[in-house]
């Protein structure tokens, strides 16, 4: 299916939305991760989209994808950017007053300063995300830097974005520069006051427990954890069925409420 694009922070945007069958229902915007874009969450959407009959939008930001290339490095604050100016701007563009945001990693940590800023959500589901900064973090994007530089990743990347290497370090750079030891979330927890789910491999070689006990012990309103045996950091990847059922148990939980 091609793509369309939008303008948003004047930067172009690839987009791909997925009609709701349950037109009550909240639309799910999926947020990718520091290395996703549209084409990296498969078909994974489209499955969720058919179990729930949620209406769904998928969008590479920018710097990912097909969307506009980095023009330059990320600084420390750019998931509060995605949060606070492109995806406001990007949801009003599209009509889209009803969002449930589904994040992944770094879309996760982006969620929640959105919801935390009060923007409207109808709840949060998060695999995998960031509220702060852990050695493990540093330790396996330091790894895959090295991944990069050595192996075939390039060429894999090549698959989903419009430039692999400028994608790859403006996610790289910033996450291994001494200024992003200090970036933490937690302060917009307590503002999230819609119901959150939050899934966590126990084999996550980005992040521990501590993240989403985190969020569960500090968001303002009820938090529903789910820890996945025998998956990493790609919930919908390494436990797709589970993550699957996960969700299409909350948002029906919410159809209810």
């Amino acid at each position: 299916m091609e793509p369309s694009f939008v303008t948003v922070q004047g930067r172009r945007l690839e987009y791909r939305r997925i009609a709701s069958s349950r037109p009550a229902l909240p639309t799910l915007v999926f947020l990718h991760e520091g290395l996703g874009s549209v084409s990296t969450w498969r078909d994974f959407p489209d499955r969720v989209a058919a179990a729930t009959g949620c209406g769904v939008l998928v969008h590479s930001r920018y710097g990912y994808g097909r969307s506009d290339v980095l023009e330059r490095a990320h600084r420390v604050d750019y998931m509060h950017r995605e949060a606070l100016d492109f995806l406001p701007e990007l949801l009003d563009k599209l009509g889209i007053d009803d969002p449930l945001p589904v994040g992944h990693s770094d879309g996760g940590s982006i969620a929640l300063i959105y919801a935390g800023a009060r923007h409207p959500a109808k709840g949060l589901a998060l695999l995998a995300p960031h509220v702060f900064v852990e050695d493990i973090s540093v330790e396996s994007i330091a790894k895959a830097k090295q991944a990069f530089e050595t192996t075939d990743l390039p060429q894999k990347l090549a698959r989903h974005h419009a430039d692999p290497a400028k994608t790859f370090y403006g996610w790289n750079d910033i996450w291994l520069h001494p200024d992003f030891r200090s970036w933490n979330i937690e302060a917009f927890l307590p503002d999230v006051r819609v119901p959150i789910l939050a899934i966590q491999g126990q084999d996550d070689e980005y992040g521990t427990m501590r993240q989403v006990d985190a969020i569960a012990a500090q968001a303002g309103g009820p938090v529903e954890l789910v820890r996945l045996a025998e998956c990493g950091h790609s919930p919908h990847r390494d436990q797709p069925e589970a993550t699957l059922a996960a969700i299409r148990r909350f948002v029906g939980a919410l159809a209810h409420r």
